[in-house]
């Protein structure tokens, strides 16, 4: 396998294998309980990766091809993609509650969404650290694009504070998710 393909100068291949993997996900969903469980069950499984992970991976799908297309800031795009999740998670535990019970991590979702004491705060950690990755993106996608943003000192310095921090959340997201017994 040639991995030069997947170099940073090919944003664009990345993006493209992302999105198959989504859209494979979205047909074997669909072969196994229908198009409406199956599709529902795709939007849940994307809700979970933009509110239940702590970084910006889920959100990912809609941010990059915006930046690259619009020149939107990720950061802005992503609280439409954190809007989007949340409402589609709403949607589904109001209207299709059977699907939370189709697999392993549709039932964790669910155990999420309707315990907010303690289950909330892996949202809430997840949100912290998605926006600060995406805030980390974004300086460095600007740099790339030179901007009027140095690559000096100060750069550097915050953009390790902001590594630092990403690194902190996640692993306070892991020592949570084992204090509340959460296996995946």
């Amino acid at each position: 396998m040639n991995f030069n393909l997947f170099n940073h100068n090919k944003p664009w291949l990345k993006f493209l294998l992302l999105m198959g993997l989504f859209f494979l996900y979205f047909v074997y969903l669909v072969y196994e309980y229908g198009i409406e469980d199956g599709g529902m069950v795709t939007l849940l499984t994307w809700s979970f990766f933009v509110l239940c992970t702590p970084v910006a991976d889920a959100g990912f799908l809609l941010d990059f091809p915006i930046r690259l297309l619009y020149k939107v800031k990720m950061l802005h795009t992503e609280v439409i993609v954190w809007l989007l999740a949340i409402c589609f998670s709403l949607f589904g535990a109001l209207y299709y509650p059977e699907v939370f019970e189709m697999n392993a991590l549709m039932k964790i979702f669910h155990e999420i969404l309707l315990n907010p004491i303690p289950y909330w705060l892996i949202i809430v950690l997840c949100g912290i650290g998605t926006f600060l990755s995406i805030f980390l993106g974004d300086q460095v996608f600007d740099v790339f694009e030179s901007k009027n943003i140095k690559f000096n000192q100060w750069f550097i310095l915050k953009i390790l504070l902001l590594l630092g921090l990403i690194l902190s959340i996640i692993y306070l997201y892991y020592h949570l998710l084992i204090t509340l017994n959460i296996n995946f």
